[in-house]
């Protein structure tokens, strides 16, 4: 009896309230800034389109050319090869990063330093001149017997060079990436897991790994984009790759300016679908970690975040 007059003046207030339109703080700076920044990407837009010296026409006329279109492909190539070796290896790093063994540990170590601690543009150099350093291969044991020889000129291509290049040095940045996934699950489930007689590798499937990729994830999407811009670089040893395809052709016609702004929006396209699909896969792999999903590409891109109109309050019967 005494709890329901408390429960009517809080229905009563309830009612009272739920019609009241809440008025947003005035924010005069804000809406300031926001027309200055419209205006500036306004200008910056109509400057883009209407300067003949872009020379649109010549933009369109190669950007479907047949040259610059198997540059596109060798450079989405790259990236796939490249990134799938990068994280095979780094995985093995990661593992070798987080292992007891001091051995194992400083090699992992060393190899982490070396590939972060250098350009990709100097790795990807020296790369292409290591036979300056060894002439010839050769596989067996050690002073005994060996197994296979070779020049290493033979083996030394371009398209090899810039997969090794690309993939050494992304397998140092995954490294790090997989092994910041693996230490944030909390050890007391490996502990658990241990004590329930599970086994290191069914361990690491089944509590550590899950748990782990949504914090792999969305930096690994970071990652892919970072390479495929990287690919770029293997331009330098001759690879017609897509900023190679446009170089070849610039250089015979001189129209420079039209065929980098045909690589840039190539780049540009890619670079969107891969983040379209990063997007979606950060929200799969973050389902139940938090009530509402972060916003989408679409909302990303132009800031504005769409909510669902709230429900109605339910009105309950009296006693």
């Amino acid at each position: 009896m005494t709890s329901a007059a408390p429960r009517a003046s809080v229905d009563s207030l309830l009612h009272e309230v739920k019609d009241y339109r809440v008025i947003g703080r005035p924010r005069p700076f804000m809406w300031l800034a926001t027309v200055v920044v419209i205006a500036l990407a306004v200008a910056v837009a109509v400057s883009i389109v209407t300067n003949p010296r872009f020379e649109w026409d010549v933009v369109w006329q190669y950007f479907t050319s047949g040259s610059v279109l198997q540059g596109l492909w060798k450079t989405i190539e790259l990236t796939i090869v490249s990134m799938v070796i990068g994280i095979i290896i780094g995985l093995v790093i990661a593992l070798m990063r987080v292992s007891d063994n001091k051995v194992l540990n400083a090699v992992a170590g060393a190899y982490v330093w070396f590939f972060r601690g250098t350009p990709l543009l100097v790795q990807l150099v020296l790369l292409y001149n290591i036979s300056a350093l060894y002439p010839s291969i050769s596989i067996g044991i050690p002073f005994g017997p060996t197994f296979f020889e070779g020049n290493v000129n033979d083996f030394v291509t371009p398209y090899v060079v810039a997969v090794a290049a690309l993939a050494l040095n992304e397998a140092a940045y995954m490294a790090e990436i997989i092994r910041g996934g693996l230490l944030s699950v909390d050890g007391g489930q490996i502990e658990a897991s241990k004590a329930l007689g599970m086994s290191g590798g069914r361990t690491m499937r089944r509590i550590v790994i899950p748990q782990a990729m949504r914090f792999i994830i969305p930096p690994t999407g970071n990652e892919v984009l970072s390479l495929l811009k990287s690919t770029s670089l293997v331009s330098v040893i001759a690879l017609p790759e897509l900023l190679y395809s446009v170089q070849v052709i610039y250089s015979r016609t001189f129209e420079t300016i039209p065929l980098l702004m045909v690589a840039t929006i190539w780049y540009l396209i890619v670079t969107s679908i891969l983040m379209v699909g990063q997007n979606a896969l950060e929200r799969f792999y973050s389902r139940g970690s938090q009530r509402t999903s972060g916003p989408g590409s679409l909302q990303r891109l132009t800031g504005i975040r769409f909510r669902r109109p709230a429900q109605p309050a339910r009105e309950e019967a009296s006693a």
